[in-house]
């Protein structure tokens, strides 16, 4: 059995001996970075502002508010509670010189529910805002204003599972399954989803698939549904077009007793626009959190997205944003975040229109040293306030140290999403005909990663299937879907999607790293593409939801495609963690790919037409039993592989019997996966 060593170091990767200097440097930085933060205290202490700043009612002394806007000369609250009217007793008092507002009220005089906004004036103007650490925040729906709402239940939520599956295991001791989800998205009716459907419809779902935790988008406060939760206005704000913040709690409560991990996207990479409800120009300025400048081309407005970017060489914005972690860890009891755009945060380009094709591109003038810095911070804030949370990096880019650890000079992400193999399955599904599939390049696609971090892998991902994309089975099966899915079709067209939905899956799984992900639905092949609610499409819901009456219904082959998909998880998942792929054939004539992984032998057979029978495999000597067949009628196949099968390893006739092989008959577009069996204990002598 192939182990993987342990994590290489960086300083031992001879590609990178030009820039350790460089890399000692950041490393140093980060550190001083550190305690300039922690002072006399820790880091994980300065990430507390969320208990600081914004409404809190202090105990036996009513209630207290605090912005920062230091460009402000004045400030309200205004609200129910004022007739919209600013009042004197609603009027905060600057008291700190750097620009810290200060309200104090009686303990009546406000009441949970009861809506508020701040008023601001300011040198030459001034306006209304909501306040940076709002907790919640609500839309009006006749009018579409949203509005800070006073959130103060009388009873607190009392947590079932306080300390999650994640606290009682660590993470370095698990191949985590991830299962991404979207709450709004995730009924079949065409409407928003509410926290409390997703948590007594999906949850089961996901926990019954076999997958071990859950990754939600979309959680933090977005104005504009259609952004799929990547335009965020409140960071501290769950958002409420899905339910209460105890409903919330509530979901991931039931996700821990189900034993799932539950994280969630973090969107720190940028910041909508908008004003009124969001950060831009909260005091006036366009540099209260951000870099300035909020017009095109200026360094604060991000030209791919059209929102503000953040300067994390502030210490404000640091406060903010290392708060924002805990906070998701402290009120919510998450497992650990995706951090989104991670990228986009790294590169003063955001990545845009750069091919990374060298190492000095990490360390060029282009590389934002203080995004870099704060990602670490980040993860150590993380990971001391929850040790057994999972971050996990959306980095396209392959900068050095990314998922490393911090010790040997990383920034600390627990995993890096292995985003080059989705790209590699939609070029050869679009680009390459089945003939010319190279098992190679396959190989090489699935098993790219550096031996400093660890990976996780997917087949394919939501961005892929947005507006003018597809999902992997609609991408091969295009109009097919809507009449031949069918049980009794004999599509060819239907045929080598749904094979080919399963080897893809099969491959991508046995091949990754310390990971897997999937997003809601494409396990069972959902088909067509996602689109939310908007002005182009007429406000349809008709793509902004998940049909999973085609997953549950026994005459359509997406059943056939989820129950493969929970069969193989069960079947290769638990043989993953600590093992790493190794390379048994690359077959290019017989587009075959078999690789070993632990006690497993997977065996895929890409060709279109082609069978192979007694299809030699040099493998280790013993017996082996049929672990899963993708064939298999179950699952949607032609049955053309007898079940419950044995394969015995013969000495290789033309060598000195230290070479084994299995003879396996393998069928075109089927995918075998052998289990060696633990040798017979031996006979005991009476």
């Amino acid at each position: 059995m192939k182990r993987w060593p342990s994590i290489r170091r960086l300083r031992d990767d001879s590609y990178l001996a030009p820039w350790r200097p460089a890399l000692r440097r950041r490393a140093a930085a980060i550190a001083a970075l550190e305690r300039r933060l922690a002072g006399s205290g820790s880091l994980a202490d300065f990430a507390s502002a969320h208990e600081f700043y914004g409404l809190h009612r202090e105990p036996g002394e009513g209630w207290v508010f605090r912005e920062l806007a230091p460009n402000a000369t004045a400030l309200w609250l205004v609200g129910d509670f004022s007739g919209w009217e600013r009042r004197d007793g609603f009027r905060a008092e600057r008291v700190e010189e750097r620009g810290v507002w200060e309200l104090r009220m009686p303990p009546g005089a406000l009441r949970h529910g009861q809506h508020y906004r701040m008023e601001l004036d300011w040198p030459g103007g001034g306006g209304p805002r909501l306040p940076a650490y709002v907790r919640r925040v609500v839309q009006d729906p006749a009018s579409g204003i949203f509005s800070a709402q006073v959130w103060d239940p009388p009873e607190p939520y009392r947590w079932r599972t306080p300390d999650g599956p994640a606290a009682s295991r660590r993470r370095t001791e698990r191949f985590p399954l991830l299962y991404e989800a979207h709450v709004g998205m995730a009924q079949e009716e065409p409407r928003v989803g509410t926290y409390r459907e997703f948590r007594e419809r999906i949850l089961p779902r996901i926990a019954g698939a076999g997958y071990d935790t859950v990754q939600l988008m979309a959680l933090m406060e977005h104005p504009y549904y259609a952004s799929f939760g990547y335009q965020v206005s409140n960071f501290f704000a769950p958002s409420s077009r899905f339910g209460t913040p105890e409903e919330l709690k509530e979901l991931v409560d039931e996700a821990h007793a189900l034993g799932l991990a539950v994280v969630m996207d973090l969107v720190h990479s940028h910041a909508v626009a908008n004003e009124y409800e969001g950060l831009s120009r909260l005091d006036g300025t366009d540099h209260l959190y951000f870099h300035g400048g909020d017009a095109p081309g200026a360094r604060g407005h991000h030209r791919a997205w059209n929102s503000r970017v953040f300067d994390y060489g502030k210490i404000d914005t640091l406060h903010l944003l290392l708060s924002n972690c805990r906070y998701w860890l402290d009120e919510f009891h998450f497992d650990g975040f995706r951090f989104d755009g991670v990228t986009s945060m790294l590169y003063l380009h955001h990545g845009l229109g750069v091919d990374f094709t060298s190492y000095g591109q990490y360390f060029d003038d282009s590389v934002d040293e203080d995004a870099l810095a704060y990602l670490a911070l980040a993860n150590r804030v993380v990971h001391a306030v929850r040790p057994g949370a999972i971050t996990i990096a959306e980095d396209v880019s392959g900068m050095p140290g990314v998922g490393a650890p911090q010790r040997d000079g990383g920034l600390g992400f627990d995993l890096r999403l292995a985003m080059g193999v989705t790209e590699h399955w939609q070029r050869l599904l679009r680009d390459v005909r089945d003939e010319d599939w190279s098992m190679g390049g396959l190989w090489h696609a699935l098993t790219d990663r550096r031996a400093d971090e660890q990976t996780a892998s997917y087949a394919e991902c939501h961005d892929q299937a947005m507006v003018g994309g597809k999902t992997l089975l609609f991408e091969m099966a295009d109009a097919a879907v809507y009449d031949a899915m069918d049980t009794a079709s004999r599509s060819p067209v239907v045929e080598r999607a749904v094979a080919l939905h399963k080897l893809v899956r099969l491959a991508t799984l046995a091949t990754a790293g310390q990971g897997y992900l999937a997003f809601m639905g494409n396990e069972f092949g959902h088909p067509e593409w996602i689109d939310f609610p908007r002005e182009g499409n007429g406000g349809s819901y008709a793509h902004a939801r998940r049909q999973w009456s085609l997953r549950d219904d026994p005459r359509l082959r997406y059943k056939a495609l989820g129950d493969f998909d929970a069969a193989m998880l069960a079947a290769v998942a638990p043989s993953l963690w600590h093992t790493a792929p190794e390379l048994v054939a690359a077959d290019e004539e017989g587009k075959v790919l078999a690789l070993r992984r632990g006690d497993l032998v997977v065996v895929l057979n890409f060709h279109p037409d082609s069978s192979h029978a007694d299809y030699a495999l040099r493998v280790p000597p013993g017996d082996y039993s049929l672990a899963l067949d993708s064939d298999a009628t179950a699952f949607g196949g032609q049955g053309r592989v007898a079940p419950g099968q044995r394969y015995f390893t013969e000495p290789e006739a033309d060598g000195d019997g230290a070479r084994h092989a299995l003879r396996v008959y393998v069928p075109a577009r089927c995918a075998l996966v052998l289990r060696r069996n633990p040798p017979a204990p031996p006979a005991t002598v009476r």
